[in-house]
C-alpha cells in the first residue's frame, strides 16, 4: 500500500440512477416513489431547445414540492459548450432549497471545466447563503475526458461520482456503432471459426474505476440504450460491478429493479464474505497470516475484498 492511502468514497448507496427529462414533470412524482438510489433530472439531452426554460422552471419547482424522501437528488445541466449551462446553475441554485443534493455536470473533458462549474455555485452558495454544499458528478464522454480522467476525478472537493456515457463517447471516439452500451456485433474474437464477443467499453470503465478509487469518488456505469433487452442489460451491470462501479443508470423504470438486483451483494455472497472474516480472525488468532477456505488460500487482500462487500450489505440495509 502506499503512503498515500486512498481515500473512501462517499458512504451511500448508489445502485441505481433514474434519468427523467425535465420537460416531463409528471414522471417526478413517480420516480420519488421509485426504488432508485439517486433521482437525476435532466435539463440536458432528453430535453429539446425549445423546451430548456420550461424545464428549468419545472426542475426548480419540484425540488421545491416534490417528497423525494432519502433520495440523493440531483440535476443534470447542459454542457459548458451551451448557453444554457450557467443560467442552469444560476436560477437552480437562487431559486431551489435545500433539497437539492447534487449537480451533474456532462460531457466533462477537463479539470478546468469542473472548476469553472465551481467557481459558480462557490459564488452562488456564498451570495445566498446556502449552508449545504453541492456535491457534483461528472460524465466522462469524450476521448478527451477519458485522457484526463484522472486529473478529472482530482479536480474538485465537490466531486463524489463519475459516469461513463457511453454514446457520446463513442462518438468522440469515432467508434462505429450506434448502440449504447452492451456487447457490439463487430467487437469480437475468432477462433476455430467460432466468434466470441468481449467488451469494447472495458478499458474506458476501468480507467474511471482506477480514477475514482484514486480520490474517493462513486464510479458508476452509465446508460444501456436497449430498455427492452433486460438479460442484456443485466450482463453489461454484471460486467461493471465486477469492475468494481457500484451502480448503473436506469433510462426506463423497468431497468430500476436490474440495477438494485445486480448492485446489492446476494445473502450468499455476504454470507461468505462473513465466513472468510471469521475464518481470517481465527487464522490471526493462532498466529497465522493466511489460512484455506473452501480449498483456495485466503489472506490479508482477501480481508479486504470481503470487508467490501460485507460494507456495501451495511449500507443497503441502513438506507
Amino acid at each position: 500500500m502506499s503512503f498515500r492511502i486512498q481515500p473512501a468514497a462517499p458512504a451511500r448507496p448508489n445502485r441505481c440512477q433514474l434519468f427523467g427529462p425535465g420537460s416531463k414533470s409528471l414522471l417526478f412524482p413517480k420516480m420519488a416513489a421509485s426504488d432508485a438510489d439517486v433521482i437525476n433530472l435532466d435539463l440536458e439531452d432528453s430535453v429539446a431547445p425549445s423546451d430548456k426554460e420550461q424545464a428549468r422552471a419545472n426542475v426548480i419547482e419540484a425540488i421545491n414540492t416534490v417528497d423525494w424522501g432519502k433520495k440523493y437528488l440531483s440535476v443534470r445541466i447542459n454542457g459548458l459548450d451551451t448557453p444554457y449551462w450557467y443560467r442552469d446553475v444560476v436560477d437552480i441554485l437562487e431559486q431551489a432549497g435545500d433539497r437539492l443534493d447534487q449537480i451533474m455536470i456532462p460531457k466533462v473533458g477537463c479539470a478546468e471545466d469542473v472548476y469553472a462549474v465551481d467557481a459558480l455555485v462557490t459564488a452562488i452558495e456564498r451570495a445566498k447563503g446556502r449552508t449545504k454544499p453541492v456535491s457534483f458528478e461528472v460524465i466522462i464522454e469524450s476521448a478527451a475526458g477519458i485522457a484526463h480522467v484522472e486529473a478529472i476525478a482530482a479536480s474538485s472537493p465537490r466531486l463524489q461520482a463519475m459516469s461513463l456515457g457511453a454514446a457520446d463517447f463513442a462518438a468522440s471516439m469515432g467508434m462505429q456503432t450506434t448502440g449504447i452500451g452492451g456487447t457490439q456485433e463487430n467487437y469480437y474474437m475468432l477462433r476455430e471459426g467460432q466468434k466470441h464477443w468481449s467488451d469494447p467499453w472495458h478499458w474506458a470503465q476501468a480507467a474511471i474505476v482506477a480514477a475514482c478509487r484514486t480520490h474517493g469518488i462513486l464510479p458508476v456505469d452509465g446508460p444501456f440504450g436497449d430498455f427492452s433487452d433486460a438479460e442484456g442489460y443485466i450482463a453489461q451491470a454484471k460486467r461493471s460491478a465486477t469492475l468494481g462501479m457500484v451502480g448503473k443508470w436506469a433510462i426506463h423504470p423497468s431497468q430500476i429493479s436490474l440495477a438494485n438486483e445486480v448492485f446489492t451483494p446476494s445473502a450468499a455472497a455476504v454470507a461468505e464474505a462473513r465466513e472468510i472474516l471469521a475464518a481470517m480472525e481465527a487464522a490471526k488468532a493462532s498466529g497465522a497470516g493466511a489460512t484455506v477456505y473452501k480449498g483456495r488460500l485466503v489472506d490479508i487482500a482477501s480481508i479486504k475484498q470481503a470487508e467490501v462487500i460485507v460494507a456495501q450489505a451495511e449500507l443497503i440495509a441502513e438506507s
